[in-house]
């Protein structure tokens, strides 16, 4: 056994999770409940109980630094013992090491090249240009994410079935077919060829899989229920002959399925492995009781989970605060305000707010600017300085002020005019030698035959537009909304965004519906454009004490403090667009979403959510989210609008329970009567 000095700080569920070594093991984890110690210390058990050598161990995350700690932590008990550990990695490293040994089986040599994402993208748009394929129509991003999703899927072209409810797969399959053959061709592999070619290598080749089954006497899994299906299969492939596979997540923390993981895994897991056996690590250390009271009540909402019951050894602590504010920019005003009071007793550092979408952090730029309190972005860029607001704001700049040689450089080419680098080093010289800015001398240049006739159509079409918008805007006297707005549909940014079908430029739309709505609140374009040049002249330093602004994606794994969540309003908070595309299994993910989000707090968390929130340069009402509703009375601490509420009780109902006529409803009226039945 273990020697006591290591399992002394375990409990009696973490001691049982490291001594049960034989046969498969599920270890369903709660938030804050010591996985990564359990795992660590499972490993040094094996070693130091003689059950395998490091080499014979195989240990996987999903990434390095997950690796690195894991590594770190084993190598505190073990010592020099831990160096062996040689199959500890994340899914791709090993992947790629399997494959490098066995490299011949799939038609490639052993020193194979790994291309990144931009080398994807050259590759698709290669292909798509010789099929005579317009990336207009169908962009390479798209493409690559339908092919991730096949190799996710574990198919090969030849064993693609095309979905024919969707139009673009029978395109896109020849595509994937001669994309492959490159690869081939290349001595090349993207990163789902990694775990897909390993699996198709020990499918199809006994032996193979025999040798590393066979080795492998244990394999441990962390965060099993973020796992896709071609790791999963790959997994079983390995724990083939030893059966020790032990694999620890938690079910109420699968956020990714837009990524591929699939909760199944996780839920079925008992199923795939016969005699498994569970145990749930159900003890916090992270949060207080009140916390972890409104986590837990609201996810037991959920159907399809494995269940837990979590507790904490923690005092009581604070009531979860929920608050209900007028509109948005009160919502700001109001977290701001709480800040300033939790200043003395929690370091900025440890304050975070958490959004549901990216584009929501800009209210709280824009309010943390105004009063000079410091913040960062967690995994993203502060609003202003976003690309696609650089870009907006740069054709602004440029409309404003045609001597903007910065701003044309930017958009000349954006979105593709056929302008290319040569041309604009063209231009640049023009405009040395003549002492004009990089507009006049486009013009100049057009005039006196100086640009080749291809882009010569692209770039006098770009400088009429900017007439037009000029016009638009001196002449017509159209307010700077609607010129952006204008801008958006002439030039072909906003069908550029909307034709990449992908997570990243449907975030990059919000995020210019957003930048629309913070142009309503200024009387004109220069007054826009000098608060632009304020906000973006205040570098992004990491250093010192800021607060942090982020994702609840982004903060999974993370603990913080106190924790904000504002915008819990439906729509926003289940996302509309998860609830439409995936039905009961797209709000329970949301669900969790929101479980992950309050259970990163340690000491206070702040629900809110407002009345009216300024959306695309419109006020829209807005209603609370229907997980605030799930949210235990007992255990939360309301403001004042609250009993405003009260008192107003007609009022309040008549804004949002109402009946418009016979065939339009407001959803608050829809599951008013629904409430009443």
């Amino acid at each position: 056994m273990l020697n006591s000095e290591y399992t002394k700080n375990l409990n009696k569920e973490q001691k049982e999770a490291v001594m049960c070594l034989d046969g498969p093991l599920l270890i369903v984890a709660g938030a804050g409940s010591g996985k990564t110690k359990v795992l660590t210390t499972r490993i040094a058990n094996i070693i130091k109980e003689k059950k395998a050598f490091p080499n014979q161990i195989l240990a996987v995350t999903f990434t390095n630094k997950a690796a690195k700690e894991m590594q770190i932590r084993v190598s505190k008990i073990l010592g020099a013992a831990a160096t062996g550990l040689s199959w500890l990695g994340t899914f791709h490293s090993i992947c790629a090491k399997l494959l490098r040994k066995h490299a011949s089986a799939v038609n490639l040599n052993s020193n194979f090249t790994i291309i990144d994402s931009d080398d994807q993208i050259r590759l698709i748009k290669n292909i798509c240009k010789a099929e005579n394929i317009d990336i207009k129509q169908l962009a390479p991003r798209y493409v690559l994410a339908i092919i991730d999703r096949w190799k996710n899927k574990g198919f090969y072209p030849n064993e693609v079935i095309i979905n024919q409810k969707d139009i673009y797969e029978k395109t896109i399959l020849p595509i994937y077919k001669i994309y492959q053959q490159k690869l081939t061709d290349l001595n090349a592999c993207d990163f789902g060829d990694l775990i897909l070619h390993a699996v198709k290598i020990l499918e199809k080749n006994i032996d193979i899989r025999e040798i590393y089954s066979k080795n492998f006497k244990y394999i441990l899994v962390d965060e099993y229920q973020d796992t896709n299906f071609i790791q999963s299969k790959w997994l079983k492939l390995l724990a083939e002959k030893n059966k020790n596979i032990c694999c620890v997540g938690d079910d109420d923390q699968s956020i990714y399925s837009w990524r591929g993981a699939e909760i199944k895994n996780f839920l079925e897991f008992d199923q795939v492995y016969e005699n498994t056996k569970v145990i749930r690590l159900e003890q916090n250390y992270r949060s207080t009781e009140n916390i972890l009271s409104v986590a837990s009540n609201l996810i037991s909402n959920n159907q399809n989970r494995v269940g837990k019951t979590l507790k904490t050894t923690m005092e009581e602590g604070d009531l979860v605060k929920l608050n209900c504010y007028k509109n948005g920019k009160d919502e700001a005003i109001g977290i701001s305000d709480e800040i300033e009071k939790l200043k003395k007793k929690f370091s900025f550092n440890n304050i975070t707010i958490l959004v549901r979408a990216i584009f929501q952090t800009r209210e709280f730029e824009e309010r943390f600017l105004k009063i000079g309190l410091p913040y960062r972005i967690l995994g993203g860029t502060k609003f202003y300085e976003r690309t696609e607001i650089k870009d907006c704001v740069a054709y602004l700049r440029l409309i404003y002020q045609e001597k903007d040689d910065l701003a044309f450089e930017r958009i000349v080419n954006n979105p593709k005019r056929s302008i290319g680098d040569n041309t604009l080093k063209n231009i640049h010289q023009y405009s040395k030698e003549c002492n004009l800015c990089l507009e006049t001398s486009s013009k100049k240049m057009i005039e006196e035959n100086l640009i080749k006739p291809k882009t010569k159509i692209g770039l006098s079409s770009f400088l009429e537009l900017l007439s037009k918008w000029r016009n638009d805007l001196k002449v017509k006297k159209i307010n700077h909304v609607r010129l952006l707005q204008n801008i958006l549909d002439d030039s072909g940014y906003s069908a550029m965004l909307k034709n990449k079908k992908d997570i990243e430029n449907e975030n990059r739309l919000e995020n210019i519906k957003e930048l629309l709505s913070a142009m309503k609140e200024f009387d004109n374009l220069e007054g826009f454009l000098e608060h632009v040049a304020l906000a973006t002249s205040i570098d992004q330093d990491w250093e010192g004490e800021k607060v942090n602004l982020m994702t609840m994606h982004g903060s999974k794994g993370l603990e913080f403090e106190v924790i904000f969540l504002p915008g819990w309003e439906e729509g926003l908070f289940p996302h509309q667009k998860s609830i439409e595309e995936k039905g009961q299994s797209g709000l329970e993910e949301e669900r969790r979403l929101a479980y992950v989000g309050i259970t990163r707090a340690k000491k206070i968390a702040l629900i809110s959510f407002s009345m009216n929130r300024f959306y695309q340069g419109d006020w829209i009402d807005s209603m609370a989210s229907r997980f605030i509703e799930e949210l235990p009375e007992k255990y939360l601490e309301k403001n004042s609008f609250f009993d405003d509420e009260k008192d107003n009780e007609e009022d309040f109902e008549f804004n949002q329970d109402f009946e418009l006529e016979d065939n339009a409803r407001s959803p608050g009226w829809i599951r008013y009567q629904k409430r009443i039945k």
